[in-house]
């Protein structure tokens, strides 16, 4: 077997109940969600396991809902002793590799999240931005689109997740014109997501600055395992760059297709995924058929997981 990479999921995945099977079967895998109640200060199992779909759907409660249970779905890893070779994660997911890593505490980095969703969504007025989904063109097609759209506002290349898809954020105008564009060009599916704000482009740059203070605030300790950045797609091993890649990484592009193939490169063969939903596993398959992915979400892909890896 080659190496393995644990990756963690981005916001967009969550659904009421994750990880509630995991945290009734593993006692390790509660008290995560204990601690993240004495961390914020209001019940997070409750709001993750009971409340509805609009709660969790505010960011400011998404963005700590899903680095909680992820941190929870890893725990039945570490109790066998399974370890990855490398750990990364899409946008708020780098924040769970960074705890997986050792870099950040679990407390500081859920405290953290619910602040970044803060800032996030504070920086643009709802209503002012949005992002789009483009599938079945070329990265270059799209930067095309996106200059020829920029007459009608802001609008940026905000994820390269595979190849033939990414998501462009900006003005709402901007990204409708991108869409109308894309479509002109033949791309298969073009279409503006469901979101509160223009995430990952110049418009969150006020938002990196508050989460700039923020930062200065928390003590990272040095790293037990490399984290793949979602902002240069490197891998990293060194504290001191942590805190200014994350900043940078709330108003700039995420490189996810570079991140796995960094990943591969380095004779990575097998991807865990952690966390609510299958969507980096789907990601990984169109860049590399050869990858095996494997998740945890629940206790039946828990234990298929766990089988897989030998345990």
């Amino acid at each position: 077997m080659g190496k393995i990479a644990f990756v963690f999921t981005g916001q967009g995945a969550q659904y009421v109940g994750m990880g509630k099977q995991i945290a009734e079967q593993y006692k390790s895998a509660d008290d995560i969600y204990n601690q993240a109640t004495e961390a914020l200060g209001f019940d997070v199992k409750k709001m993750v396991f009971e409340s509805d779909d609009e709660t969790l759907k505010i960011t400011e409660n998404t963005q700590p809902a899903i680095l909680t249970t992820s941190i929870a779905c890893l725990q039945p890893l570490l109790e066998k002793g399974i370890k990855p070779d490398v750990v990364a994660g899409l946008s708020l997911g780098e924040y769970s590799a960074h705890v997986a890593a050792g870099t950040i505490s679990f407390k500081d980095a859920v405290k953290l999240v619910k602040k970044r969703g803060k800032f996030m969504q504070e920086a643009v007025p709802v209503g002012v931005g949005t992002m789009a989904a483009i599938l079945g063109l070329s990265n270059e097609d799209v930067i095309e689109c996106c200059k020829a759209a920029s007459s009608e506002g802001i609008v940026e290349p905000a994820n390269f997740n595979c190849p033939g898809q990414m998501v462009v954020a900006g003005e709402v105008k901007a990204v409708e014109k991108v869409v109308e564009l894309c479509k002109e060009k033949g791309a298969k599916r073009s279409m503006v997501l469901p979101v509160s704000a223009p995430f990952h482009c110049s418009m969150l740059k006020p938002a990196g600055e508050k989460l700039a203070a923020e930062l200065e605030g928390i003590e990272l300790s040095d790293m037990k395992l490399p984290v793949v950045t979602n902002v240069t797609a490197e891998y990293i091993q060194d504290k001191s760059k942590v805190k200014e890649l994350l900043i940078k990484q709330v108003s700039n592009p995420t490189k996810w297709e570079e991140c796995v193939n960094a990943m591969l490169k380095d004779g990575v063969d097998t991807f865990v995924e952690i966390g609510p939903g299958k969507t980096l596993s789907g990601f990984i398959k169109k860049i590399s058929k050869e990858a095996k992915t494997l998740n945890i979400d629940d206790l039946d892909s828990l234990n298929k997981t766990l089988e897989e890896l030998g345990q």
